[in-house]
C-alpha cells in the first residue's frame, strides 16, 4: 500500500520501508514520527485529506544537503554578489501506513 503525504510545502509518495529526506522536523535520531496531513491512501482520495489515516516514520538522522551557490555578476561594471545556502534536512524511515 502506498500513500501522499504532505510535510514541508511539498507532497511525497510513500511506501513502507521508504525512506527519504524532507524538510527539518523536530526530533532526535530514533523518534517516532506521525504525518497526519496524508492526501491520498491507496486508491482512497481526500478532500483535501483522508480522514483517519496516519503515516508513522522515524527519524534516522538530522543532517544537511548540497550546498547551493547563487552567484550574480554585472560583466563590465566590477559588481559581483555571491551568496551560498544548506537546507537543514532529516531523513525519515517509514514505518507503517494506517488508513481508514
Amino acid at each position: 500500500m502506498h500513500a501522499v503525504i504532505k510535510t514541508g510545502g511539498k507532497q511525497y509518495r510513500v511506501a513502507a520501508d521508504d525512506v527519504l529526506k524532507i524538510e527539518k522536523i523536530e526530533g532526535e535520531a530514533g523518534a517516532k514520527v506521525e504525518f497526519g496531513d496524508v492526501l491520498m491512501v491507496g486508491d482512497k482520495i481526500g478532500t483535501p485529506h483522508v480522514s483517519g489515516a496516519k503515516v508513522i516514520g522515524e527519524i534516522v538522522e538530522q543532517g544537511r544537503g548540497p550546498k547551493v551557490i547563487n552567484f550574480k555578476k554585472r560583466r563590465r561594471q566590477n559588481s559581483k554578489r555571491k551568496k551560498g545556502h544548506r537546507q537543514h534536512l532529516t531523513t525519515v524511515k517509514i514505518t507503517g501506513i494506517t488508513g481508514a
